[in-house]
């Protein structure tokens, strides 16, 4: 019986179904936590000041910029896990467990090291400038990473629930954090606690209780292999960690470079600018976070499904999903825009009012940013990483020297121009060149598979 090469792309309903089912899972939380985080931040800034708000955002992104604490081990986790055909009895697949459990524990320890290091060298002002408060404000800062590093190795769970296709679960996850919030602010106000200057604190807390769950919702989902895993962590030399270096360093690079991009914006304002327009820009973020956390969430589920093409000999183009994700950013973005002096004055109270070209510069960032998950999300095999890390390091000094330009001149709105310049050239540009390139090359491959072991015709016999 002769092999068949599957030159054949999934199923169109099945990918689908899977961005549309995270997608719609990902609306709800959003909708949920937009509407609660309205409420919060209209609460925060009520009874704690404006410049308690400008702190609360500064820290609550400090995650944004440690994207890189996992030493891209999510690749291996997530490749292995969506590429095996029998994730519950797979032993590499418990030992990239294990290794990524090894991994999170030493990093998380290094960066509760660095928490109090960077405390008591007073550092911490230095390192957040201005919107940091002057009184208690370097003790939050140190809370709010110590906490992130303890609860690090947590987060494998939310990685093995990408890898097995779940990721609609672990969005659903994130549905703890927003009334977490409100109940944890209000209870503070309602006791008359003076607790303004730590209210971040409870966001790492919110987020740690989120990493438990995902954890668990994947133990049951691969029984037994994540606890068998957990009891082999200290069995160094009889449980060997797998070689992730091949895929971990390209990952690892570009993680130490995007927060360098594209999460500066505040650090920039915070020493070019004045507070309010770092207020303006903590706001006009957390309205269209909400957008680009429903993309993100919504790309990240193309993953396993390109990652499981590979393992298959599938031909997956990401063109499509491309167009698809461009249009839905630039709509949900501008919808956003149109809503957002209504909902910026409400939170507000009508102290911060949002310049009309922060929201346009907001707007294309997003359009920006939905184009590149397809690409990036195709580009997860070894070859594909590679291929965007000098791209990504090149994006690093083209964002941050725009953005220095710019912030003078435009304000907030200068930050966003600046990284939005630079996902273009240094992201969409590129990784459409290499996808093009490519998805001729496998299709070439898959085609000469399938006509070498085609039988032969009557003609050809004779």
């Amino acid at each position: 019986m002769t092999k068949q090469v599957s030159s054949r792309r999934a199923r169109p309903g099945g990918m689908l179904a899977t961005v549309g089912t995270t997608a719609a899972a990902k609306i709800l939380v959003v909708g949920l936590s937009g509407v609660l985080g309205i409420l919060t931040g209209r609460l925060i800034i009520a009874n704690f000041g404006t410049d308690a708000y400008a702190q609360y955002g500064l820290l609550t992104t400090l995650p944004a910029l440690l994207p890189f604490a996992d030493m891209g081990i999510a690749a291996v986790v997530i490749n292995a896990v969506s590429g095996s055909d029998s994730v519950r009895t797979d032993a590499y697949v418990r030992r990239v467990i294990v290794t990524a459990f090894r991994i999170l524990l030493v990093s998380g320890t290094l960066i509760v090291a660095a928490a109090v290091g960077f405390y008591l060298l007073g550092w911490w002002p230095i390192l957040l400038g201005a919107g940091l408060l002057p009184d208690g404000g370097s003790l939050a800062a140190a809370a709010c990473l110590a906490v992130f590093g303890l609860v690090l190795p947590l987060t494998v769970g939310q990685r093995l629930l990408v890898g097995l296709r779940k990721t609609s679960a672990q969005v659903a996850s994130q549905s703890i954090i927003a009334p977490f919030m409100l109940l944890s602010i209000a209870l503070l106000i309602a006791f008359s606690v003076p607790a303004g200057t730590y209210i971040s604190v409870l966001s790492y807390i919110a987020s740690g209780l989120v990493s438990a769950v995902c954890l668990l919702m994947a133990s049951r989902a691969l029984a037994p292999q994540v606890g068998r895993a957990i009891r082999e962590i200290p069995r160094l030399r009889s449980v060997r960690s797998v070689p992730a270096l091949g895929l971990a360093w390209p990952m690892l690079v570009q993680m130490l470079a995007m927060p360098l991009s594209m999460q500066t914006g505040r650090l920039l304002l915070a020493h070019l600018s004045t507070s309010h327009e770092l207020a303006t820009y903590n706001l006009a973020s957390q309205l269209f976070g909400i957008v680009l956390q429903t993309i993100a969430a919504a790309g990240v589920a193309l993953w396993p499904i390109y990652a499981r093409a590979r393992s298959t000999g599938s031909v997956e183009s990401p063109l499509a999903p491309t167009l698809w994700f461009l249009l839905g950013g630039l709509t949900l973005g501008t919808i956003l825009a149109l809503a957002s002096p209504w909902v910026a004055g409400f939170v507000s109270s009508g102290k911060i009012v949002l310049d009309p070209l922060l929201l346009v510069m907001f707007v294309v960032f997003v359009g920006l940013q939905a184009a590149k998950y397809p690409f990036g999300m195709y580009m997860t095999d070894r070859k594909g990483l590679r291929f965007q890390v000098i791209p990504v390091i090149v994006m690093v000094p083209i964002s941050l020297g725009l953005s220095f330009m710019l912030i003078p001149l435009w304000g907030a709105a200068g930050a966003v121009a600046g990284a939005s310049a630079a996902v273009l050239i240094c992201q969409i540009f590129p990784n459409l060149w290499y996808v093009y390139r490519d998805l001729a090359l496998r299709r070439a491959t898959a085609a000469q598979d399938v006509a070498s072991e085609a039988p032969l015709s009557g003609d050809s016999v004779r």
